[in-house]
């Protein structure tokens, strides 16, 4: 894409994440028409008048088709990412897709096959690279202050929240997991500050016994060996009860290498708020309720930022505004590549495989294989 000071952008699903990035766009100066779609009419009218859009439909393609978009945004329900990820790709757009490039490891190729074919760039919406400590660690280990890389441990610990809000909106919830939904992000920062690593084997284990009625797994345990014979944990349970003080993610990174070692704690629980009134949810869509009031709250552990004055602050708007500005200058930028999207969600589709068959699996794993995760067990 030719860099342009009037960027026209679409963007498609109105819905919690369509309306941060759009209302963030609204504000940047090299933005100069937007474009929204949601098959829910009055979401996305909403929206619209919330922004000012030049344009609203409920047709994506015909969206992403007009002449005034140069890039295009894809916030539609996981679910929903395929269709109108390929109708930019084809049409030449320039694309921020959140995770994942699609909800099948056959369909995610087929996203990343398109997008390469046409030439577009494309980036994934991995929002924890811009948390500052996360690009602090990642410069270090790109000057060499802890020497190769031997061992890594990561520990992800979630109010049960997110689960049970993410799972009343579908039924399709096969990969509706705890590696696949949210440790997705803890795969991916792992894997970029590992960069240059390739897994080649995981073994893995699952439990259910909380949320298993719910169809979910409350926790998931991996061992990933790289083909250098770095090892690496990765365990995350998403099962905590609702009234734990982290209204959604608590993270835990060590990393050790042959000359130094990184220990990262992003558990939140260094700004505490304990209040005789209740805390809202981090995660909340409409309609949801928590199920039990939560009386302290560590402050900060809402991944895409936090509101102030109507405005949302932190890693998301980072994450939107460095894009948008890329557009304009070619500004260089963290973002998750669809390649990184795609062996992401590989990778933890791999860790649920392994888990099911109770077996090592040898990576990289065939998609059609990752795939049969969509059958009943």
């Amino acid at each position: 894409m030719t860099h342009r000071r009037d960027v026209g952008l679409a963007v498609v699903g109105c819905g919690t994440v369509g309306r941060i990035r759009a209302m963030i766009a609204r504000d940047h100066p090299g933005v100069g028409w937007i474009g929204l779609c949601d098959r829910d009419q009055a979401v996305g009218r909403k929206l619209a008048a919330d922004c000012a859009a030049d344009h609203f439909t409920g047709d994506f393609a015909e969206l992403v088709n007009r002449p005034e978009v140069d890039a295009v945004i894809v916030a539609t329900d996981e679910n929903q990412h395929e269709a109108p990820t390929v109708a930019a790709a084809r049409a030449g757009k320039a694309l921020f897709v959140e995770k994942p490039l699609a909800t099948s490891a056959r369909g995610s190729a087929r996203v990343l096959a398109e997008i390469e074919a046409h030439g577009v760039s494309a980036a994934v919406g991995y929002t924890q690279r811009f948390r500052r400590r996360f690009l602090a660690t990642k410069a270090k280990l790109e000057t060499g202050a802890i020497g190769e890389v031997t061992t890594v441990v990561t520990r992800a610990f979630m109010n049960r929240m997110v689960p049970l809000a993410t799972l009343r909106r579908t039924t399709q919830r096969a990969t509706l997991t705890p590696i696949v939904v949210s440790g997705t992000h803890s795969v991916d920062l792992c894997m970029w500050l590992m960069e240059g690593k390739t897994p080649a084997t995981v073994y893995a284990r699952s439990t259910d016994r909380s949320l298993g009625e719910h169809g979910t797994k409350d926790a998931t345990l991996a061992i990933v060996t790289m083909t250098d014979g770095t090892i690496w944990s990765m365990n995350i349970s998403w099962a905590l009860p609702t009234v734990w003080p982290g209204s959604v993610y608590g993270l835990e990174i060590g990393i050790v290498g042959t000359e130094g070692v990184l220990d990262i704690e992003d558990t939140h629980r260094d700004t505490v708020l304990a209040s005789e009134h209740a805390q809202p949810a981090g995660y909340s869509p409409e309609g949801f309720a928590a199920g039990a009031a939560r009386h302290v709250d560590f402050l900060t552990s809402y991944p895409p930022g936090d509101l102030w004055a109507g405005q949302l602050w932190g890693p998301m708007r980072e994450e939107t505004t460095s894009w948008l500005t890329s557009l304009v200058t070619g500004l260089r930028t963290p973002h998750a590549s669809a390649a990184d999207g795609h062996r992401n969600l590989l990778l933890t589709m791999a860790i649920d495989l392994s888990a099911r068959r109770g077996t090592e699996i040898a990576l990289p794993a065939d998609p059609a294989a990752l795939d049969t995760l969509l059958e009943p067990s």
